[in-house]
């Protein structure tokens, strides 16, 4: 069983036909040159977010985040991914069904907002839920991890909450956190969610 991503993409929409590498503003063709632009590029936008926070509305808030961490890197930033993906041979949810789930994730996103402040184990169950779905939505054709947990910190900050899923240096929180979304573990997630609110 491969770990890797796979995507169908035959018209080669987001990729070089020549080099395989992601399409880029900076015009880049060298896979580690794009890593390490992409990832200073993001790093910066997350850090002006922590000054101005995004409010959440809905689901039009996570693409709003994509487009601002991945502006200066991808043209299609903040755009619903044209290609099917699939990691570990499990498939992500199909583009065609994209609208149903965007009303889904609406309504937990409503539910969430309803969540007393103090109610710290009920705020953790329902931002673990919101994690999973959009974590199976996959809904970027790159950057989904980095704007779901950046969507998630903003969504505990309106319950005045600090959660850093992506803290710098610490592989446990971060196994956790992969465990959790590949496995589609809402205990594990809830769990570790719990225990980094702040």
């Amino acid at each position: 069983m491969s770990d890797s991503y796979k995507y169908v993409d035959p018209d080669y929409i987001y990729t070089d036909p020549k080099t395989g590498i992601l399409r880029n503003l900076a015009g880049l063709t060298d896979p580690d040159a794009l890593l390490f632009f992409e990832s200073g590029a993001v790093t910066k936008r997350i850090q002006e977010l922590y000054e101005n926070p995004i409010k959440i509305k809905g689901i039009e808030s996570l693409f709003e985040i994509h487009k601002y961490l991945f502006q200066d890197v991808y043209a299609w930033a903040g755009e619903k991914r044209k290609v099917e993906i699939s990691k570990a041979d499990k498939q992500f949810f199909p583009t065609t069904h994209f609208e149903n789930a965007f009303r889904y994730i609406d309504s937990l996103i409503s539910d969430f907002k309803k969540i007393p402040k103090k109610n710290r184990e009920r705020i953790a169950e329902k931002l673990a839920e919101i994690l999973d779905i959009v974590n199976y939505l996959h809904p970027f054709r790159e950057g989904n991890g980095r704007t779901q947990r950046e969507f998630l910190r903003l969504l505990a900050l309106e319950k005045d909450l600090i959660l850093n899923l992506n803290p710098p240096d610490n592989k446990n929180i971060y196994d956790q956190y992969m465990r959790g979304t590949i496995n589609s573990d809402v205990k594990t997630l809830t769990k570790l969610i719990l225990e980094l609110i702040d």
